[in-house]
């Protein structure tokens, strides 16, 4: 049995007077800027991080830290530099926006951590995968042989479900798979999990158009996401294991969000209760010591950090007893992760230094 840290959920309350960023961010500068500027600067000049396009710092609930670069390129046109109102891909970071919406329609009392997963492939009593339960999937613990490897010419599932025959319906690619473990006995991290909650959410809230407007009803509109465009297979269901562009201020919005608890200009998007279980360490990543959580990982730190992650080192990192989001996206290799890490750490000391409680 792996031991896990004992992790009680923390928010950081809206300071009295700093203006929702619906809008607009509001920005200020630290008594610390000039190393905050600096540890910003090291993802952009540090070989081992590879390329960084953009990084975001909020604090207080202003941005006091903010730098741009690399260029995106396009199939059918010049590469463009990269600004602050750049649509950059997600990748997994999209699994912690699932998480945001599954809990709308938990708190709206239509779906329940406790229930068995409403699966269609599972639905025969006999069929072990129908012991999977909404919160094994949340966790990533269903137990379904599922390989999630990113490798061209390895073994992949993930890629066959991206981008080869099951790329037209991920959660049907993935609810056929078998069972490779006891549901609920073991982690195992898997995007194709994620795609299997999203198609439950579309059971809910309707497929293709009426799944975007729900997510746009319920998120990206209440705090300003504008920049925010979901992609779907052909399925119509929104592919939340991988495909969600927005530029990096709108990111750092989603993680203000959590950090507030649920809580968006006096309005209560998600329960407290619901933004809490990002937080706790439920499970251990053997490869690399991290804990995850549902459909968030977590470092166990002293200052209630954890994050949503994505392929190549995107993160939104939310550190609750710093009042703090940091934004990082860019394509730094999974062999460099640790040195993305060791950056994040500098960043939050750094924070920490600077952080007056208000």
């Amino acid at each position: 049995m792996v031991d896990l840290p004992l992790i009680s959920p923390r928010f950081a309350p809206q300071p009295d007077g700093v203006t929702w960023p619906t809008d607009q961010w509001p920005r200020s500068t630290s008594a610390h800027q000039s190393e905050i500027d600096r540890v910003v600067d090291e993802l952009f000049t540090h070989d081992d991080l590879a390329v960084t396009n953009a990084v975001v710092v909020v604090q207080g609930g202003h941005v006091i830290g903010e730098r741009y670069g690399g260029v995106k390129e396009y199939f059918d046109r010049p590469a463009e530099p990269i600004t602050a109102t750049s649509s950059l891909l997600s990748w997994s970071m999209a699994k912690s926006v699932l998480h945001m919406i599954i809990g709308t329609l938990v708190d709206d009392g239509r779906l329940d951590p406790d229930q068995r997963a409403p699966v269609p492939e599972w639905s025969d009593p006999t069929d072990p995968r129908h012991q999977i339960h909404l919160r094994d999937l949340l966790a990533m613990r269903d137990g379904l042989d599922f390989v999630e490897e990113y490798e061209i010419g390895r073994e992949s599932n993930v890629l066959e479900m991206l981008w080869g025959d099951g790329k037209t319906n991920m959660a049907a690619y993935t609810a056929n798979r078998p069972l490779a473990h006891e549901p609920g006995s073991r982690f195992y991290y898997s995007s194709g999990t994620t795609n299997i909650l999203s198609r439950i959410v579309a059971d809910h809230v309707g497929y293709a158009d009426a799944y975007d407007a729900y997510l746009h009803e319920r998120l990206f509109t209440p705090i300003g996401m504008r920049s925010a465009i979901a992609g779907f297979d052909d399925s119509g269901v929104f592919v939340a294991s991988s495909f969600l562009h927005a530029d990096a201020l709108d990111f750092a919005k989603f993680g203000l969000l959590y950090l507030r608890g649920g809580e968006w200009d006096g309005r209560q998007l998600i329960s407290r209760e619901w933004a809490a279980t990002a937080q706790p360490a439920l499970s251990r990543d053997e490869e690399d010591g991290s804990y995850y959580s549902w459909q968030w990982w977590v470092t166990g730190d002293e200052f209630g950090t954890y994050w949503a992650s994505g392929y190549e080192g995107q993160r939104i990192i939310v550190a609750p007893a710093l009042d703090a989001v940091i934004v990082r996206l860019g394509h730094t290799p999974s062999e460099h992760y640790p040195a993305l890490d060791a950056w994040r750490n500098r960043m939050l000391n750094v924070l920490a230094t600077s952080y007056t409680p208000s």
